[in-house]
């Protein structure tokens, strides 16, 4: 039986910024993820691995090209819509942890999961944290954590709404090395447990060499 395939994208191109200072960033970048995957984004900064990341996101539309989120065209999907599915099916990391800092964990996790509808968000938050080793750390703020607990805080939160995507931009970037180490080993496992594509960008090449395919960007350009 095919693997179901979790993202399609084809011949994408994006430009950035107005003439006569509009930047080429992708120049018909493709790929295909199947469901449980893992695949790294590699390449020099400015080479459109975030870019791209925030593209198959739906956080950046491309000026030509298609991507499809498990089948569902993201061109085709308004503002609103795309939003919903983003919300449910894809969750993000970021190198800069993005949490409301006058949240506790708990609420940095549980409240996107009421904003989407979700039954019982406290309880699954709460079941998430404990899931990422957070477990007493449920009532403390951002600033009392260590950059390592926020990282792990943030993808609680992306796992929550059980994405059948995970992207995560540089998500071991402002960490140490050790504690690095440990947020990869718990992203990579989420594939195997949960089933969910993992698609991430990096410039940790050993990090890369732990997931099942490496895209090589440079200039905007993908090689698989």
């Amino acid at each position: 039986m095919k693997p179901e395939t979790a993202i399609e994208a084809h011949n994408l191109y994006l430009s950035l910024g107005s003439a006569p200072n509009r930047v080429e960033i992708l120049r018909g970048v493709s790929l295909k993820v199947t469901a449980g995957e893992t695949v790294a984004i590699v390449g020099k900064s400015g080479s459109g691995k975030s870019s791209l990341l925030m593209a198959l996101a739906g956080l950046e539309r491309p000026d030509s090209g298609k991507i499809f989120i498990e089948g569902q065209d993201l061109n085709a999907l308004s503002h609103d819509d795309s939003a919903r599915l983003r919300g449910k099916r894809i969750g993000i990391v970021f190198q800069a942890f993005h949490l409301i800092s006058t949240m506790t964990a708990l609420e940095n996790v549980a409240v996107p999961l009421e904003l989407i509808g979700h039954q019982d968000a406290f309880e699954t938050a709460q079941r998430e944290l404990s899931a990422v080793g957070l477990r007493h750390r449920f009532h403390h703020f951002p600033a009392q954590l260590s950059g390592g607990e926020q990282q792990r805080v943030a993808i609680a939160r992306a796992i929550a709404p059980a994405p059948a995507i995970i992207l995560a931009d540089e998500p071991t970037g402002n960490l140490d090395e050790e504690t690095g180490k440990e947020v990869a080993t718990l992203l990579l496992r989420l594939p195997k447990e949960r089933n969910t594509s993992l698609v991430l960008a990096t410039h940790d090449s050993s990090l890369a060499g732990r997931c099942d395919r490496i895209l090589h960007m440079k200039s905007g350009v993908g090689i698989l």
